[in-house]
């Protein structure tokens, strides 16, 4: 056969799809909406690394921090940069001080002009937040008038908190470590990106097969709608004078039809959920529609692939079905599915990935190929594996009341099609508890324990001003919602006025307030105290000695300061024992109260106050920010936590749940199609029941169990598989098996929901269907 002859046996089935009545529109038009729902999540899919690009490259272009350690002189061309970042709520709130201090000085990007002291730009999120009834506490720790927004080019995304205000004398807190004097935005040369290690690397791999996997499955499943009613044409064909082969083109082009129509129809439906991207906020992730912008090498693998595969698809399936001029034998009981060479599959899967068992994190990269490919084919051997478990269950299930007969019959008649529809969903299953357990198992490397005491303190506030220390921890204590503050001025004192070689830890407060810190046998204002046993603490016995000069330096070693001298007492240092602060610290040192030290001492010390809330009212931390930054415009505010995530394993894992939310909401529409096209082709079966008297209730019920048996059967074989690649995985990466089974049965739950909804709102659509009037025909 020539190519020209394909060609033209390909061009009539895509006739016979758009010039074939009603009956050819439709199946062309579900055909496409299920492929267009695929393409549409692929090319939403390759567009998000080049979103998360554009964001980054935006971050790192408006970077204000040079980790240098080197400050620069004042010019014509630099601006002074003060970090003030915060938290409203969940929301993080990134904010900035700006002085100038020249007409050349530079611009963040984003903002056209600076804001005069007293002002702000914001971002229009901020903007639509603070002009809300719900950002009304916000406000008051904003104290600024807005005079502008900042633009695209100066935020990572649309819903993205932020603001840059004027302000005056910050260069007094230049070497304070969160002021810095800039004479550019960007990247910093100094400053390195960690690049993801081994294990980290090996779960994107798989989230990108997982995500995406089910999405092909879907579209080859897609193609296939409609099979009935086409074999009656393929049939009619050969009545007319078509070969066997030249019938199979032809419903290859009908395939091709709706495979084309549904590129148009995935574009169009990327292109709104591309509009719709800049609403949308998921874990704190959005993003600007212009950057979602796929890869045009992988938009024209696309546009190839799709409508090759629905070809091809197409052909396969039709390789055992006879087509005849008097019908299509499909009536005769085909042959038995053989299992052999469905288990190559999986085998296959698990000898690509078992030469990498062990490697983890110490012993080398991972082979992406062989990762990708041996994942790929356990999670294909599901869709083999399922329709031969589906035919071997239902040839064996037993008679019941009459909807199970109907429901089992239809099985036993069209398993092949029941499990296609089952198969999207199995893989999407397996593919997320494989994944589940790959989480479980490392995430003791990327989760370290903070060991913060939460039932001391649940605030950790950070004051660099010149408020007294007693007048912090006051006022902090007496804002709502706050039970009490524990306030202490921590810094060091070091061996020598200038470049010093070594320093000790020293904390300044109360009596009560000390005892945060150590364990205090007795204590009275004017004592000293030193810390013994503390870990780590090698310097304090060589510097606390009777007698000696320590240096405390009040302009943290800039040029021109003037550290003041203080000698340790030859009598009357006590001893105290280590204990650690809420946060988990241990510290050593030197413990001082007030009147032990000379006030010009401890200037430079920063004020920590450990803020303990009250859980009955609910924005007692913004409460507690406002009064901090009532105190001071740079003071930085923790939140502690019990566990803190790595970054690139929480970004990771937010990748992943976006994704996921994605491939669920093409599962439970992709479903929808299919159960809506097979009820359409039983349309006359269905009106001639109802037209002999059976109950609508019995028909219904039948359609759930047609439903519910292949997802049972697919949801056990996806738990199996599932298990087994996530077993793999983990070994893979030198971790010990373990099965996280509420993730297992969270995950097969989530399946079975999405079908139990499918199923609901397929009933509407079924109850008209069984009607005597559909026996009518034209």
């Amino acid at each position: 056969m020539t190519v020209r002859g394909w060609a033209k046996d390909l061009a009539m089935g895509v006739r016979f799809a758009f010039a074939g009545g009603r009956e050819g529109w439709v199946r062309a038009l579900l055909t496409a909406v299920g492929v267009g729902l695929g393409v549409a999540l692929l090319l939403l899919t390759t567009a998000i690394p080049s979103a998360l690009s554009a964001r980054d490259r935006r971050g790192s272009d408006r970077d204000d921090f040079t980790y240098s350690g080197k400050v620069l002189s004042k010019a014509d061309d630099t601006v002074i940069v003060a970090q003030t970042d915060t938290t409203f709520r969940s929301d993080d709130v990134r904010g900035r001080l700006l002085q100038p201090e020249g007409d050349k000085a530079p611009l963040p990007p984003g903002v056209g002009t600076f804001p005069a002291k007293g002002e702000m730009v914001v971002s229009p999120a901020l903007k639509k937040l603070l002009e809300s009834g719900s950002g009304k506490l916000l406000r008051e720790r904003l104290p600024y008038r807005i005079s502008g927004t900042i633009g695209h080019a100066g935020l990572i995304g649309p819903a993205e908190l932020a603001y840059y205000a004027g302000a005056t004398g910050l260069e007094h807190q230049l070497s304070s470590g969160y002021v810095e004097r800039l004479d550019y935005f960007g990247p910093s040369p100094n400053h390195q990106q960690d690049g993801l290690d081994p294990v980290l690397i090996l779960l994107i791999m798989i989230i990108f097969v997982v995500l995406l996997l089910p999405v092909g499955v879907f579209i080859a499943a897609a193609v296939r709608f409609g099979g009935e009613r086409r074999d009656r044409r393929l049939a009619a064909l050969r009545l007319v004078g078509a070969d066997g082969r030249m019938a199979r083109r032809i419903a290859g082009g009908e395939a091709l039809a709706g495979a084309l129509l549904g590129l148009v129809l995935g574009s169009v439906f990327f292109l709104i959920g591309r509009q719709s991207a800049g609403l949308l906020v998921v874990r704190d992730i959005s993003v600007f529609p212009s950057d979602l912008n796929p890869s045009p090498a992988l938009v024209a693998l696309v546009a190839v692939a799709v409508p090759a595969a629905a070809v091809l698809v197409t052909l396969f399936a039709l390789r055992g079905v006879v087509i005849e001029p008097l019908g299509v034998v499909r009536t005769a009981k085909p042959p038995r599915r053989r299992l052999w060479w469905r288990l190559l599959l999986p085998l296959g899967g698990l000898a690509l990935l078992y030469p990498m068992v062990g490697k983890g994190n110490a012993d080398g990269n991972f082979n992406e190929w062989m990762v990708i490919s041996g994942t790929v084919l356990l999670l294909v051997g599901v869709t083999a594996l399922l329709p031969w478990l589906v035919e071997a269950v239902v040839a064996r299930l037993d008679p019941g009341a009459v909807s199970w007969q109907l429901a089992v019959r239809r099985l036993q008649l069209s398993s092949g099609s029941a499990a296609r529809m089952v198969n999207g969903i199995a893989v999407a299953v397996a593919g997320a508890i494989a994944l589940q357990m790959l989480f479980a198992g490392v995430e003791h490397d990327y989760v370290k324990s903070t060991r913060a005491d939460l039932n001391r303190a649940q605030m950790e506030v950070s004051l660099r001003g010149d408020i007294p220390l007693s007048e912090a921890g006051r006022r902090l204590a007496g804002t709502e919602g706050v039970r009490h503050a524990s306030a202490l001025a921590l810094g060091s004192a070091e061996d020598k006025p200038k470049n010093p070689d070594n320093s000790v830890e020293v904390a300044v407060g109360s009596c009560k307030e000390l005892g945060q810190v150590a364990r205090l046998s007795s204590c009275r204002d004017g004592d000293i105290f030193r810390i013994v046993g503390a870990h780590y603490d090698e310097t304090s016995p060589k510097l606390l000695r009777a007698g000696r000069t320590l240096y405390f330096d009040r302009d943290y070693g800039a040029s021109g300061s003037h550290p003041v001298p203080w000698k340790v007492p030859a009598a009357g240092l006590k001893t105290a024992g280590p204990r650690p602060d809420p946060t988990g610290y241990e510290r050593g040192g030197l413990l001082v109260t007030p009147k032990a030290l000379p006030a010009a001492a401890t200037a430079g010390f920063t004020r920590k106050v450990y803020v303990s809330l009250d859980p009955s009212v609910s924005d007692a931390r913004e409460y507690a920010r406002n009064a901090a930054a009532a105190m001071d415009p740079l003071a930085d505010v923790y939140a502690l936590t019990s566990g803190k995530v790595n970054l690139q394993f929480r970004s990771i894992r937010t990748g992943l749940f976006v994704g996921a939310t994605c491939v669920l909401v093409l599962i439970g529409a992709s479903l929808l199609v299919s159960q809506l096209e097979q009820l359409r082709e039983r349309k006359k079966l269905l009106s001639a029941l109802v037209a002999f008297g059976t109950q609508r209730r019995t028909l219904s019920l039948s359609v759930l169990w047609q439903t519910a048996i292949p997802i049972a059967l697919g949801l056990l074989l996806a738990s199996a598989v599932g298990l087994t690649l996530g077993a793999v995985l983990l070994r893979m990466t030198g971790e010990t098996v373990r099965v996280d089974w509420a993730s297992v049965l969270s995950m097969t739950g989530i399946g079975a929901a999405v079908v139990l909804v499918v199923t609901v709102l397929s009933l509407p659509p079924l109850l008209r269907l069984m009607r005597p009037d559909g026996l009518r025909t034209e």
